[in-house]
């Protein structure tokens, strides 16, 4: 009773502390970021004066001989999916929170966003392999069946497989949607998969890192050990040769991971467990926003 009594209390603080960010600070961005692109065809009618020539059909123009264009309708309601990465190394935290706490947070204010605009959301929970799934549904009640099964789900693996997980969403989702992956992004290649997802679904990577894994502090010998492994291994932080090795390594796989989400044009937000999640993910939405107006 205890515990379902905490439980309660923790989603309870949760949805407060997200709702005032959905009404406030985020009020309006998800509306023109996202539900200005969910549209489909409607009609094509008569060019008119100050219609943008951006949506003239020039196929039924050249075969009519006069000017057409293409008349377009929101989508009453998009599907939006959370692709939550529940692997060991997310419960890490060098301050007071994991990077874990920080995305189960994200995730509820992403859920809260969708269900506020009438959008159907779901979830897969992942770590090596897939440990959870909710079919997208919509609903008054939605936002809070997914923040407590976020807060009370306790996974089997401790790995990472972040392709599965994309496999997995491609087989099971055909229609297209809105899919926020959320990870540090600890675990093998995954390339293959994030190519054929980018065909059909808009994915947003939502990488959680924490300061004290790019920079080691000068604290001597001190005992390591892989989360997800459980490999124990010594490092003498007081070296400077191994902290600038360390650095070097940990910001070339920042690199690289950058590289490859470029390369198939993903918007990337990168979010630090220690600093405030509300600045990245407002500086994504502005982004978009900018770039519609601009028509790219």
């Amino acid at each position: 009773m205890t515990l379902a009594l905490d439980t309660l209390r923790q989603v309870q603080r949760i949805h407060i502390r997200t709702r005032r960010l959905v009404d406030g600070v985020f009020a309006g961005h998800y509306h023109s970021v996202f539900k200005g692109q969910g549209i489909e065809f409607a009609e094509v009618r008569d060019y008119v004066p100050g219609d943008d020539v951006r949506t003239i059909d020039w196929n039924v123009t050249a075969r009519l001989g006069q000017p057409y264009v293409k008349r377009h309708v929101e989508e009453r309601e998009l599907t939006v999916m959370l692709l939550i990465d529940l692997s060991a190394s997310g419960r890490f935290g060098s301050g007071a929170r994991s990077k874990l706490d920080i995305a189960l947070e994200i995730a509820s204010l992403l859920t809260l966003s969708a269900t506020r605009h009438h959008d159907k959301v779901g979830m897969v929970l992942f770590t090596d392999r897939i440990e959870r799934f909710m079919a997208p549904r919509g609903g008054r009640n939605r936002a809070m069946r997914l923040i407590l099964e976020l807060l009370t789900f306790e996974p089997e693996g401790r790995g990472t497989e972040i392709g599965k997980a994309l496999d997995y969403l491609q087989r099971a989702l055909r229609k297209r949607t809105v899919t926020f992956l959320l990870s540090d992004f600890h675990g093998d290649p995954f390339e293959t998969e994030l190519r054929l997802v980018r065909r059909r679904h808009d994915l947003i990577p939502i990488c959680i890192r924490d300061p004290r894994e790019t920079a080691l502090p000068d604290v001597g010998l001190i005992r390591l050990e892989d989360m997800e492994t459980g490999r124990p291994i010594m490092v003498d932080t007081g070296d400077a040769a191994v902290r600038r090795e360390f650095e070097k390594r940990q910001n070339e796989a920042r690199a690289a991971r950058r590289r490859l989400f470029s390369s198939f044009g993903l918007d990337v937000v990168e979010v630090d467990s220690a600093a405030s999640y509300i600045h990245p993910l407002l500086r994504f939405f502005r982004q978009r926003e900018q770039r519609l107006r601009e028509g790219r």
